[in-house]
């Protein structure tokens, strides 16, 4: 790939709003930005996930920082399927690919009998972290005008799940309890 950035600051968006890359231009804090900065955002903790699944040196949790090193890209690609409304480029082969990694990762979980609040480790409350946010990217890809693609939306709806269950097995390859809610 060549160069696609010579200068940082183009000065076009000074004015309060941004291009998308149909060329159109919106407002900022329109409903699609929001999506596309929030798909940013999920980019970003995935990215910090991975670092403290990393420095924990555990083959299972490798396999997660692995696979959400794939998924970086898939959202990188996302980003750009939001800033041009025609494109698609998430497709039901990238949902398949989260579901059978998250079967295999659920599989060797025990059943879950109880909510499970974020916490027990910073490792784990990262990865709860990254599932809110997952969760809010969501919401914001279906407040768009026109509503995101229906692979996107699968996409990040089964992250989410992957992320939880990510989250599960954090706490079952560091032996750290899961934070049980407690009612009153």
């Amino acid at each position: 790939m060549g160069k696609r950035l010579t200068k940082i600051y183009t000065r076009t968006g000074d004015g309060g709003d941004t291009g998308l890359g149909n060329g159109a231009r919106v407002e900022k804090n329109h409903p699609r930005i929001e999506a596309i900065g929030t798909v940013d955002e999920l980019n970003s903790i995935i990215g910090l996930f991975i670092e403290k699944l990393q420095k924990q040196d555990n083959p299972q949790l490798s396999v997660i920082a692995e696979f959400l090193r794939y998924i970086q890209h898939r959202i990188f690609d996302l980003g750009g399927e939001l800033s041009i409304p025609e494109l698609s480029i998430i497709t039901s082969a990238h949902v398949r690919k989260i579901e059978t990694a998250l079967d295999e990762l659920n599989d060797q979980l025990a059943p879950l009998e109880n909510f499970i609040l974020p916490g027990g480790s910073e490792l784990i409350a990262t990865a709860h972290l990254a599932r809110s946010v997952c969760r809010r990217t969501e919401r914001r890809m279906i407040a768009m005008p026109e509503a995101a693609h229906e692979n996107a939306l699968r996409f990040i709806n089964r992250l989410s799940d992957y992320l939880f269950v990510a989250a599960r097995t954090c706490a079952r390859a560091t032996n750290t309890d899961e934070v049980l809610w407690a009612k009153e």
